[in-house]
């Protein structure tokens, strides 16, 4: 007999559904540990999307079976402990995913059901690269970076300022005619694939263990309790709003 964790979400009974929930809902939050906290993941983004794709097709054909913890009410990891926590004015929210063309084709219905418009209308659609780092809100007051932070659970995040001050592409102080008494930016931490192989490869020549991915390193990075630590690095930023 096949376990609940082995059954397609159809084949599913709302007993074994709850209990499906309660497991992933567990692996989920651990892996979030690893991924967000210790910035030493066990699995790829792959397989970790496949399980919350799991956790949310049973919610949706269960909705009355969803968890108080369901990992769909989350975005990101609650702010570490050993740095400040600092509430974003407004939610840092973070991006879905898409593994096929069917992911895409339904997203580009829900904007035709959200805009009204006909099945077969034609949406316009823009695409950029996605940089692949820690993201991070930064606090312009009078044009001087008074404050940086990570996103954290969406809603508080952890006060970095002093590590995101070493980056060296990250301006302490804007300039222009026009700067706004306030300003926020939001952006990427993250290191260059080149930058990230001779950090490794250095490593390996001295004997020491490397580093499993850039985004990984640049997230660790970024947390350091010690700011020198983070200088040393080659840490960049790349502000998206």
């Amino acid at each position: 007999m096949k376990s609940a964790a082995d059954m397609a979400v159809d084949e599913l009974t709302a007993k074994q559904a709850e209990q499906e929930l309660a497991r992933l809902a567990r692996e989920i939050a651990y892996h979030d540990d690893l991924y967000h906290q210790k910035d030493a993941p066990e699995i790829s983004d792959a397989d970790y999307d496949l399980l919350r794709q799991r956790n949310d097709a049973i919610e949706a054909r269960f909705p009355e079976l969803r968890r108080p913890d369901s990992p769909s009410l989350r975005v990101g990891a609650a702010p570490a402990t050993g740095f400040a926590k600092v509430t974003h004015a407004r939610p840092m929210l973070s991006l879905d995913n898409a593994f096929a063309e069917e992911d895409a084709r339904e997203f580009v219905a829900r904007i035709r059901r959200f805009l009204g418009l006909k099945e077969d209308a034609a949406v316009e659609l823009v695409a950029e690269p996605k940089i692949d780092g820690l993201s991070a809100s930064l606090r312009y007051e009078s044009g001087v970076l008074v404050q940086g932070a990570t996103r954290g659970d969406g809603t508080v995040g952890e006060d970095v300022t002093a590590n995101l001050r070493t980056i060296i592409d990250l301006p302490k102080r804007l300039q222009g005619k026009r700067i706004p008494k306030v300003l926020e930016a939001r952006g990427e931490v993250y290191m260059r694939r080149g930058d990230f192989q001779k950090l490794n490869a250095e490593r390996a020549a001295a004997g020491e263990p490397v580093f499993a991915n850039p985004r990984n390193f640049a997230a660790g990075t970024v947390r350091e309790i010690d700011p020198k630590i983070t200088a040393s690095r080659p840490l960049r930023f790349f502000a998206y709003a």
